[in-house]
């Protein structure tokens, strides 16, 4: 951990897959942090390398994260690489005794998701998936009314997600990145067998609120279809889960939802004592009981908006010691992956498949 003249401790941050997404959200939120430094940058390309370390002014960029993870002292390591490198590069970080921070999905089976929750632990690591809407304060409150047992036991679920992606995931230049310094690459959204497609690419975040609300739901088994997309990949997810305990769960996703469209996540949960519903696109949370015991829970205007900026600096928190790396699981949810591995072996082969 790095320090100032004055004494005071910044936290050394390293990027794995610094493209699109890490050039316009991650880079910036590093360097607004008082107390984070950005200390080196990896990505393919040489060209896009240089105009990465220009036009941020980075002192460290290599084309090879272990290079880069064996040449620079890091505290954390954000890894913003294609899908299904994410585990591999995950991996490496944790080794070299980093906190990470892992794009979601942050694995691509839900045998490497357990394995680095597992390795995380042994390492005495944190890490961290910027799931977005898990950061919000209403996010911990419907946590809170399950946890406290207020809608009893889960029966039944419903998560549906849809975005305005339809070019995305069509293998198009998606619209609105046209002026952006990189742009999404077809070859990490749309190519299929490659972990393209919108349950990997989104609907990951609605499971992945659902895991936080819900954290001790446990999927046995799924059952699946799929609506392909020009590109091969999937425009629609349908899917039936069995949870243990018999519980039942409903999980939808869509890719095209019209530009200029809010995202839309719908979680219901149905309970023996009542039921919750957390409706980002609305912007409401509501809990109904059995005995009128209700409550509305306000959501401001504009909070369902995801905040990209959020979860990067509570991960440097956790780099400066502020959280522990127990706490910061909680941010690390295992469930979506679980149901997006089987959804895809399911919608594959046309059969139910254990998680």
């Amino acid at each position: 951990m790095a320090q100032t003249n004055t004494g005071h401790r910044r936290a050394r941050i390293g990027i794995i897959g610094a493209g699109w997404w890490a050039a316009l959200n991650h880079i910036p939120a590093v360097r607004q942090h008082p107390d984070a430094e950005l200390a080196a940058v990896c990505r393919l390309g040489d060209d896009e390398l240089q105009k990465l370390l220009h036009t941020f002014d980075i002192l460290y960029g290599s084309q090879d994260y272990r290079r880069m993870l064996a040449e620079v002292p890091l505290d954390g390591v954000i890894i913003a690489s294609p899908h299904i490198a994410h585990a591999e590069h995950a991996r490496a970080a944790l080794e070299a005794g980093c906190h990470v921070l892992v794009e979601k999905p942050f694995a691509t089976s839900a045998q490497d998701a357990r394995a680095l929750r597992s390795l995380a632990a042994e390492r005495s690591r944190g890490l961290m998936v910027p799931h977005a809407w898990n950061y919000k304060s209403y996010a911990a409150t419907a946590r809170g009314f399950v946890a406290d047992g207020r809608i009893g036991m889960v029966r039944h679920l419903v998560c549906q997600m849809a975005s305005p992606l339809t070019d995305l995931f069509a293998g198009e230049p998606m619209a609105e990145t046209a002026d952006h310094l990189f742009r999404p690459p077809a070859d990490t959204w749309a190519t299929p067998g490659k972990a393209g497609g919108y349950g990997w690419g989104q609907l990951t975040h609605g499971l992945g609120l659902l895991a936080f609300v819900a954290p001790t739901l446990k999927p046995e088994a799924v059952t699946a279809i799929a609506g392909l997309s020009p590109a091969g990949v999937d425009y629609y997810d349908a899917a039936i889960v069995r949870f243990a305990g018999g519980a039942t769960g409903v999980v939808s996703g869509s890719a095209t939802v019209p530009k200029g469209s809010p995202f839309q996540v719908d979680i219901r949960l149905f309970g023996t004592e009542g039921m919750l519903l957390l409706d980002i696109e609305r912007e409401r949370l509501i809990l109904r009981r059995h005995d009128k015991v209700d409550a509305d829970c306000e959501i401001a205007a504009g909070d369902g908006v995801p905040d990209g900026v959020v979860p990067l600096h509570r991960f440097i928190d956790l780099c400066l010691g502020r959280l522990t790396p127990q706490s910061a699981t909680a941010w690390a949810p295992v469930m979506d992956i679980e149901i997006l591995d089987a959804l895809y072996r399911s919608a594959a082969s046309g059969k139910t498949e254990q998680v």
